[in-house]
């Protein structure tokens, strides 16, 4: 079982972080030794391509950080051969219809629940093939993560949300926001509004809710609104902000008088 289905197994929350832009070999490991749980590698808004989340899935293995990669679009197609080059989860942006959830859970899980193509033997199960067992426990060991980020997406919520094999509903906030036309807005009602019927449509349907947050005080409001998996910031949001804080101390520090 991966570090995030075990968290939620437990009752706890699973925390994770994006990268968009540091696509080291190392990050995983730090972000292991910060005591996170997960890592997403985004092939949607950044330069990451297949081979790049290859070596980066890699680079994750002998560690107990769950890799997982959010691709481009709906249509990336075969999304299952993330999963074959060891993504233990993917997150699909946009997602709109029933139509297309279905489409997405059936390629990531093995037949029967699903039209995943099978491959023994290489980096998915460890370059070791497991036996037959091994299909029914990919399957369940998978994370289904479906984006909620426009206005399409929330008149069809229910049909999303209660999709067979969808584990995780990830709230898209900026994009919903400019999709409400309240760009960037998130005290709005009418995007609140919009959280509260995600959240509610997940508790009714047994599927876990998802969140990108800003800081710590985000992090715990989100836990108590119901929100079972967060990713802190993301790589240059938290690194830009980190570094700021330093730059303005310095500056401070340095301007006094002696």
């Amino acid at each position: 079982m991966n570090r995030v289905r075990r968290k939620l197994a437990e009752g706890k929350p699973a925390l994770g972080h994006m990268v968009l832009e540091f696509f080291s070999p190392g990050i995983g490991l730090m972000l292991t030794n910060a005591g996170l749980d997960f890592v997403i590698y985004d092939m949607e808004h950044s330069r990451c391509g297949i081979e790049s989340a290859a070596h980066l899935f890699a680079s994750c293995r002998g560690s107990d950080i769950t890799p997982m990669v959010r691709v481009p679009d709906p249509d990336f197609v075969p999304m299952s051969r993330l999963l074959d080059l060891g993504a233990k989860g993917v997150m699909v942006p946009r997602v709109e219809t029933r139509s297309q959830t279905e489409s997405i859970v059936a390629q990531l899980r093995y037949p029967p629940a699903g039209r995943r193509g099978v491959v023994v033997g290489l980096a998915h199960d460890l370059y070791n093939h497991r036996g037959e067992g091994y299909f029914e426990e990919a399957n369940r060991d998978v994370l289904a993560i479906i984006q909620v980020e426009t206005a399409r997406a929330l008149e069809n919520l229910e049909d999303i949300v209660s999709t067979p094999g969808v584990d995780v509903i990830w709230i898209g906030h900026y994009d919903l926001s400019v999709s409400l036309g309240i760009p960037g807005q998130f005290g709005h009602p009418r995007y609140q509004e919009a959280v509260n019927l995600i959240l509610a449509s997940c508790q009714r349907h047994g599927v876990v809710p998802a969140y990108l947050v800003g800081g710590s005080q985000e992090a715990i409001s989100c836990l108590a609104r119901g929100f079972r998996i967060l990713s802190l910031n993301y790589d240059v949001g938290l690194f830009t902000t980190a570094l700021s804080a330093v730059c303005r101390e310095v500056e401070e520090l340095t301007s006094r008088p002696v």
